[in-house]
Order: C-alpha cells, then structure tokens, then sequence
C-alpha cells in the first residue's frame, strides 16, 4: 500500500468529524471567545511509532484552514515518553472542536505502527515477515492497514476483491481444495493470486499438487509448521496464521515459514497514548 491520497482520507475524516460535532461543540462556542488563538503541543506518553501525521493535518485543515501544523518527526518514526514532537496553533475554537478526533486517529495508527514494530523486532533473526489481516475497524482499513506498513510490516490482500483466498468454508462448500482452485482459475479472468488455507498436511500435498501462489498453514502447531516447510522445501511461500500473539510470534518465524499473519495487530490494537496539550 501507497500513502493515501487525500481524495480517499477526507471522506474518512470528515466522516468521523460528523459523528463528533454535529450542528456545534456546544461546551467550545459557549466558553471560549470567538477571537481567542493558542497553541499546543503534541506529547508522547509512551514509546512508540508515530502513525498518521497527515490524517492530524487534514483533520485540523477541514476544521478550519487556517489552523498551522507542525511536526519534528515523520511517519514511522519513534518516540521516547515525554518528547514533544509537534505543536499546533491558530483559533482556539477550532483547535479544540478538531482535537478529540485528531488525537482518536493518530493514537490509533500509532498503537498499530508500534505493534507491528515489536513484531518486526521479534522475528528479526528469521526470514518471515510481518502481514496484516482484514480484521480491521469497519471504515477505518485503509488507515489501519498504512499503519501497519509504517510499522514496517507489509499487507495481505487488501479486500475480497484483490487476492483469492480459499478459506475452510469455501474448501467445505465445493468439496475439495483441488475443486476450489480449479473453479477460481477457470473463473477469474483477471488471474490473482491465489492462497489457499490448509489445516493439515494432507491437505498440505493436495494443495502443493495444484501449485497456488501460497499457502497457508492454519493453526498448526510448531512441528506440523516445521514439517510443512521441509515437505515444501521452498516450492511455494508458506503463511502461518491462527492466534499469532507477540509472545508466539518468534517460535513460529523459527520454523522457517515465510510470511505470518497476525489479526492483533488491527483487531485488538492498544492505543498509543499522545496528549495535545494547549
């Protein structure tokens, strides 16, 4: 995934901006002059990823234009508690009615950016890299999912739509996971990827017969992973899944698979803590 463009982030902030203001932040208009301006400061409470200084920017912007910006760091870069790493100024209306929302998505996007960091961190010594899933908030992917890439992982399919993944439900409706890929091959004019998922290693030497793009180990434990890659031996990138935590995380990349995927990192992320202090 690229950066998004702002053509697809502002429907998301002006989105999340609806839902928090309404017709007026009652508490601002009715305490604070129309004429007050100050500034704040961005602060880390933790160490982390910064994730989402341009969603922070388009937020304060949709607000009011006039609102300045400024940050000493760049996306994907780390922070110590307590450093200051940005300061905003302008209108102090605007800055507190933009406030909230702004800090929701960078303390979010940093939470997964830093996750996705201490995974990179714990598999270091192996080959595997880090994806995410599409187990991420309903409207927020593509923010969750540049996350994740700033976090220095990479991503999966994006949705339904970019790559075949032949799941345990599909293999169980048509039958078989050979009858699964025969149908997606002679179905999809486009010719994607293909992954399909295997819980055994049966079904691991039916699915290296029909030679998909990858496969993927599903809940297997350590040694069926270990015996997956030697009966592999490098004729198709394996996937593991299934209850990937940061304490698993290292054992599995051990076994010498390829890619691991983890739905922690969006599903239950933990925000990073950051105030904007005025």
């Amino acid at each position: 995934m690229t950066p998004p463009a702002r053509e697809q982030l502002q429907p998301i902030v002006q989105r999340a901006l609806n839902e928090d203001i309404a017709d007026g932040d009652v508490t601002t208009l009715c305490t604070i002059p129309a004429d007050a301006t100050t500034s704040g400061d961005f602060i880390a409470k933790a160490d982390g990823i910064i994730a989402g200084l341009d969603v922070v920017r388009l937020t304060f912007g949709l607000i009011d234009k006039s609102v300045q910006v400024d940050f000493s760091i760049q996306d994907g870069d780390a922070v110590t508690k307590g450093q200051v790493f940005g300061t905003v100024s302008g209108p102090t209306r605007s800055l507190l009615i933009a406030e909230r929302t702004a800090l929701n998505f960078l303390q979010r996007m940093s939470g997964i950016a830093t996750a996705t960091h201490r995974f990179m961190d714990a598999v270091k010594p192996y080959r595997a890299i880090i994806l995410d899933t599409r187990k991420t908030a309903p409207g927020l992917r593509l923010l969750d999912k540049w996350a994740v890439k700033l976090g220095g992982g990479q991503n999966h399919r994006i949705g339904l739509f970019d790559m075949v993944l032949i799941k345990n439900n599909h293999i169980t409706a048509v039958g078989s996971i050979t009858a699964a890929i025969n149908r997606v091959r002679e179905c999809d004019e486009r010719h994607r990827p293909i992954e399909v998922e295997v819980r055994t290693l049966a079904e691991l030497q039916e699915a290296l017969v029909l030679q998909p793009d990858r496969i993927l180990l599903d809940n297997m434990s350590l040694n069926q992973m270990r015996e997956a890659v030697t009966i592999t031996a490098g004729r198709v990138p394996l996937e593991a899944s299934g209850n990937v935590t940061l304490e698993t995380v290292n054992a599995i990349a051990a076994t010498g698979v390829d890619f691991i995927s983890s739905g922690a990192l969006t599903h239950s992320v933990k925000a990073l803590d950051i105030s904007l202090t005025l």
